[in-house]
């Protein structure tokens, strides 16, 4: 008993407010399901509202927490300041900050490359993060207290042909993550990067069962094998309640991909 009691002391997240953009499907939806089980009311936003509102109705029944789902483009800051005001009102706080919203952009060479095919996904893996941690910070900065947890990439720090705008974003997000945690120590928030390589989703399951996507599993990944979202579970509970000494720290979970 002693055991659990230590145990529930160190994971859980019972009084605790996550939100977690684009958090109705994939990754954001697995730590979402996590953070519920481990106590936590959560908030879903995305720009796909029914998607949010439904995955929002099906955690609360599950768990027995209060989720709900809400549009959000993260790319108009306006509408960002004004989605995380409501939560913020409707919640009481936010205490973790999940931002996972974003888009593998264009896959073309540089050569090929517009300049919308850039701005689009340099706008929503980039851009997006900083407008939703900088309003979801100032909540933060008045409590003294919060987690921001970005959700980059193993593109962040490995060079994939014909992806240079999601690199590039992937990149940036993580120099971002160390320059907030620089600035919000202070404050007692921790910002720190959780950076994958390939899992499978329903998004991308034909494709990584076709025999290209098997072919890139067997040259890329030293498990032969991609991750499972379940694997994200424990690292999310993690980085969600993490001491205050850890902040502007990447850790990655891609079977061994980046090491070779």
């Amino acid at each position: 008993m002693m055991e659990n009691h230590f145990l529930e002391t160190l994971f859980s997240l019972k009084g605790k407010t996550a939100l977690i953009t684009g958090g109705y499907r994939g990754i954001g939806l697995a730590i979402a399901e996590t953070y519920a089980r481990a106590g936590a009311d959560v908030a879903l936003v995305a720009r796909n509202f029914d998607g949010c509102r439904t995955a929002a109705a099906e955690i609360s029944h599950k768990y027995g927490v209060k989720a709900v789902g809400k549009a959000m483009d993260v790319c108009d800051s306006a509408v960002v300041d004004a989605v995380v005001a409501d939560i913020v009102e409707e919640f009481g706080k936010i205490d973790i900050l999940v931002n996972n919203a974003g888009v593998s952009g264009s896959e073309k060479p540089v050569l090929k490359m517009t300049d919308d095919d850039m701005d689009m996904v340099m706008h929503v893996d980039y851009r997006g993060a900083f407008f939703v941690s900088r309003a979801a910070a100032k909540s933060m900065v008045a409590r003294k207290a919060g987690k921001i947890i970005n959700i980059a990439s193993l593109a962040a720090k490995t060079a994939s042909q014909n992806m240079s705008g999601y690199c590039a974003s992937k990149a940036a997000l993580v120099q971002l993550t160390r320059v907030m945690a620089l600035e919000l120590m202070r404050y007692n928030i921790q910002v720190n990067a959780l950076c994958p390589g390939y899992f499978l989703t329903d998004f991308n399951r034909e494709f990584f069962e076709s025999d290209m996507g098997k072919r890139i599993i067997a040259a890329n990944i030293p498990m032969r094998r991609l991750g499972t979202l379940d694997e994200l579970q424990s690292v999310s509970i993690f980085l969600a309640t993490c001491p205050a000494f850890m902040t502007g720290a990447e850790i990655y979970i891609d079977g061994g991909q980046g090491i070779v």
